[in-house]
């Protein structure tokens, strides 16, 4: 099933990404790049993506990041973890009757499967039905073994898991990946918060590659800002700061 042309909060919609040279898309291209150098050492076939609180723009990154890297001929699985607020199969217009919590409870198989017809090498998973225990879920031996399937049958599996603050679901979940990528919304996240975050994520001895800060104030030329992703890195994000034009 094709996905509809919709559009984000940048205007930048799904349907009209493959190929762009929009700022969104190059973003995404360099962070692609740099995943790249960060497998160096250690191959990462997961790659799961969190946020320290809510509406962060995580699942915009899952989705743009696991388009991206289709691009390149890889085969991706793009799995939405988010088992309390799920939100892909909007991103990709696709339904969710069935999907991951199905598939854990051994009641469903690789009909929940979805590939893309705009992107052949991306296929997604979408949460199903929300269940009462998400993270005994995603820390049970059934889910362990889809994934070790997941990583024999795909090139790359990026999971959509909740904010780590609120519940310990990510946490749960970052054992089974090989590296975490946690999203900060400049002007919104505070530093303490994410502070907090690679603390739980340490202490869970998750791989956390580094930081995605979204909703940046990018300069384009010296008379005007759009606002786009932005920083890939190890630091902590700083806030926002309301630049002056000159």
């Amino acid at each position: 099933m094709a996905a509809p042309t919709k559009t984000d909060s940048y205007g930048y919609g799904y349907g009209g990404y493959k190929g762009s040279r929009s700022p969104v898309a190059e973003a995404f291209r360099v962070l692609r790049t740099n995943l790249q150098f960060a497998a160096v050492d250690k191959e990462l076939k997961v790659i799961l993506v969190t946020s320290a609180s809510p509406d962060e723009g995580k699942s915009t990154v899952v989705q743009y990041l696991a388009q991206a890297i289709s691009q390149t001929g890889k085969k991706v699985m793009t799995l939405d973890a988010d088992l309390i607020n799920p939100t892909l199969h909007h991103r990709f217009g696709i339904p969710n009757e069935r999907g991951l919590s199905n598939l854990i409870v051994g009641d469903a198989d690789s009909t929940v499967f979805t590939t893309l017809k705009d992107y052949p090498n991306l296929s997604v998973i979408t949460t199903g039905p929300i269940p009462p225990n998400s993270s005994e879920l995603l820390g049970s031996a059934r889910m362990k073994h889809l994934m070790d399937r997941l990583r024999e049958e795909y090139d790359v599996v990026i999971m959509d898991t909740p904010p780590i603050l609120p519940v310990t679901d990510a946490v749960v979940a970052s054992s089974l990946a090989d590296g975490v990528i946690l999203v900060v919304q400049a002007g919104k996240t505070r530093g303490g918060e994410v502070r907090h975050a690679q603390e739980v994520l340490e202490e869970a001895h998750a791989n956390l590659l580094g930081v995605v800060l979204n909703r940046a104030r990018r300069r384009v030329n010296d008379y005007y800002y759009t606002r786009t992703y932005g920083a890939y890195s190890t630091e902590p994000a700083k806030p926002e700061e309301t630049p002056s034009h000159p």
